[in-house]
């Protein structure tokens, strides 16, 4: 009995400490997203050969719905990409063809980018992918990722830092096999849209590629929108021209 209530005293703030960072980072998933979102960003793709500028339209419903449609340059305009739950499919208006994208490409880069289609498709699923470990200082929240067995990923861990006051995430940080840090991904610029403090640019930096940068701004987002709906993350829809 005494071992029992031994290890029940070890594992309960092991537990807490778990529940807690569980807590947090589903706060830091849910501020891009709401019950549905409807959003334009720009997306600047910098290398040492070549920037890039793209405006983008995307939207959102829950956690597995996701459509992302490029409405500049005008070389692009059109070219879209639906997520469902974990499959996806892009949508080339030139060919007028849709294609939907193999597990084998699901690490590829998305639209040139250092964003790979894995981080469209599962960034919403890091609580159920993870096991989690909590660190707390004084004005900030860190929390690692492990993958769980189950969990395909190139990923041996995530290490996620949050402030506290705001709650906001700050940085990203992932790791390979040999406990290397291969990319992060920083949050800046916290601005408020229709009520909600959120992070107004993103930057994706490769560390194994000198002179690449993504950087992602939100010019506009908003939240729980009636049009969005289950039925708005069509083929169908993925086809549509405007």
């Amino acid at each position: 009995m005494f071992r029992i209530l031994l290890l029940l005293c070890l594992s309960l703030p092991a537990l807490a400490s778990e529940e807690r960072a569980r807590e947090i980072i589903d706060k830091m998933e849910q501020l891009y997203r709401g019950g549905s979102s409807d959003a334009t960003m720009t997306m600047q793709v910098q290398t040492p050969n070549y920037n890039r500028t793209l405006t983008l339209a995307a939207q959102s419903f829950g956690k597995d719905y996701g459509f992302f449609r490029i409405q500049a340059p005008k070389k692009d305009r059109g070219i879209a990409t639906l997520k469902r739950n974990e499959e996806m499919w892009n949508y080339f208006p030139k060919i007028n063809k849709v294609i939907k994208v193999p597990p084998s490409m699901m690490m590829g880069s998305w639209m040139g980018s250092d964003f790979t289609n894995d981080d469209l498709v599962k960034e919403t699923q890091l609580i159920d992918a993870y096991s989690l470990a909590l660190i707390e200082t004084v004005d900030q929240y860190k929390v690692t990722l492990t993958p769980k067995e189950q969990t395909v990923t190139v990923w041996d861990r995530i290490e996620y830092t949050i402030s506290k006051d705001p709650l906001l995430p700050l940085s990203q940080a992932f790791f390979d096999d040999d406990g290397k840090k291969i990319r992060e991904l920083t949050f800046h610029e916290p601005k408020e849209y229709y009520g909600k403090l959120m992070p107004s640019v993103l930057e994706m930096r490769p560390l194994n590629k000198e002179g690449h940068l993504t950087r992602i701004k939100y010019d506009d987002i908003k939240f729980n929108v009636p049009e969005i709906t289950k039925d708005t993350f069509s083929l169908r829809n993925l086809k549509s021209r405007f």
